[in-house]
């Protein structure tokens, strides 16, 4: 375990308050995009399922082919697998896409909807989301709402206008309350540039502050998530703020140790309630 991770981690309240972050769901979502291998499926998801907690759930989101394998060898771990994308329409003649019910009969109880790179690559638009986020809810799957500025709205100060609008949208969908929102700044994502824990914190207080104009009870409940440039050696910072409850990890997921160092200052993070001796336990045996 890194040191300046735990140093990070010591820096909380060790004796802090349950509350609603608390309560709150907390999870570590590694997105593989179109990369990995059956290979890699078959080393990761071992190693994986040894280091779960009960504490945070750790979900992998595979490329699609490789769906039925890590089924398989999921089965009977606490590691959760996820989609990367999901059609709007339950079924019909959509060559090439699949659609909630298809990943609910896989096992799948999450999947990612409306990622940044589906909306600037294929053009999908609020209302799709929203209507992918709908069909997800219908299979009984969580879906999991990505919401982010660009550059250009950020240098324009257009970051919160932005987000309302996408989250106006997922509210149109009856089971909006169970969702889990992903916040991912467009300008973060694969440029080794992340937003600062503090920045992310600021951003994640007005989602909630927005959803809770709504529905005061269920945004202090909603998971949230920070996604962009998520590593080892930063999740820790974005894991210790209040309003944060995971993170969605890109290219560091599909490096094993990189995403279970990840995911323990994640579990670290999750027990900052603790007191410190228990905290430095723990950092040993992760270490």
């Amino acid at each position: 375990m890194n040191a300046a991770i735990l140093r990070q981690l010591l820096k909380a309240d060790p004796y802090a308050q349950v509350d609603d972050a608390a309560e709150r769901q907390k999870l570590v979502v590694g997105n593989w995009k179109m990369h990995g291998s059956l290979a890699l499926c078959r080393e990761a998801i071992p190693a994986l399922a040894r280091s779960v907690s009960p504490e945070v759930q750790l979900v992998l989101c595979p490329p699609a082919p490789f769906l039925g394998e890590v089924a398989r060898l999921a089965q009977g771990t606490a590691v959760q697998y996820s989609g990367q994308d999901v059609a709007e329409q339950q079924s019909g003649a959509r060559t090439g896409e699949w659609s909630a019910g298809m990943l609910a009969e896989l096992g799948c109880r999450y999947t990612l909807v409306g990622h940044s790179e589906r909306r600037q690559h294929h053009y999908e638009d609020d209302a799709l989301i929203a209507a992918k986020a709908r069909a997800c809810q219908d299979a009984g799957i969580t879906p999991i709402v990505c919401i982010g500025e660009s550059e250009a709205e950020r240098e324009r100060g257009e970051t919160a206008q932005v987000l309302y609008n996408q989250l106006d949208w997922l509210m149109t969908t009856p089971l909006w309350r169970q969702a889990i929102v992903a916040y991912e700044p467009r300008w973060a994502i694969g440029t080794n540039h992340p937003a600062t824990p503090e920045l992310a914190q600021q951003t994640h207080a007005l989602i909630r502050a927005y959803l809770a104009q709504t529905d005061a009870v269920a945004a202090a409940k909603i998971p949230l998530l920070y996604g962009g440039s998520v590593k080892a050696d930063n999740a820790a910072g974005f894991m210790a703020m209040p309003d944060i409850d995971g993170v969605l990890v890109g290219g560091a997921s599909l490096d094993t140790a990189s995403f279970l160092e990840i995911y323990a200052s994640a579990v670290l993070c999750g027990s900052e309630h603790r007191p410190v001796q228990q905290l430095a336990q723990l950092a040993r045996m992760v270490a």
